[in-house]
């Protein structure tokens, strides 16, 4: 099983579509918990609904139930929490939402989306991490 992982800022439209175009993508799977945003420009949820099938011939759906919690938004990035605090929380509500028992196939050539240019301090890649833990066969590949 194969999960890929993608940020929208600090990218052109350009640079992001093409490496959706990977082979193995099937579908954009949307983890923000804030997708129609003016600040997303072409990552806007209906936008990039369109350009995903019309650039890329790709799938897009969004899961919330991958994303943290606004709470825990404001107090990371508005409040300047920690990253270990951060983590520690969305890793805890991923467990508490057992994401773990979603249908498998839901994911499986997915590219998980959010805002971040890196993976490094991005719930996306948490999320990809988790499910590898508890899946064991999954395979992340960062775009």
């Amino acid at each position: 099983m194969r999960i890929f992982t993608i940020g929208f800022t600090k990218t052109t439209a350009e640079s992001f579509f093409s490496r959706l175009k990977t082979p193995g993508v099937s579908k954009i799977i949307d983890v923000r918990l804030n997708n129609v945003s003016q600040l997303a420009g072409f990552a806007k949820r209906d936008d990039l609904k369109y350009f995903a099938k019309a650039i890329c011939g790709i799938d897009y759906q969004h899961l919330p139930s991958l994303a943290p919690t606004q709470e825990m938004l404001d107090a990371f990035k508005k409040q300047r929490g920690s990253w270990a605090d951060y983590e520690r929380k969305f890793l805890d509500l991923m467990a508490s939402r057992q994401v773990e028992k979603m249908d498998r196939e839901r994911l499986d050539g997915g590219c998980l989306l959010c805002s971040e240019a890196k993976p490094h301090h991005c719930h996306r890649r948490l999320v990809a991490e988790y499910l590898k833990e508890k899946w064991s066969d999954v395979e992340i590949r960062h775009l």
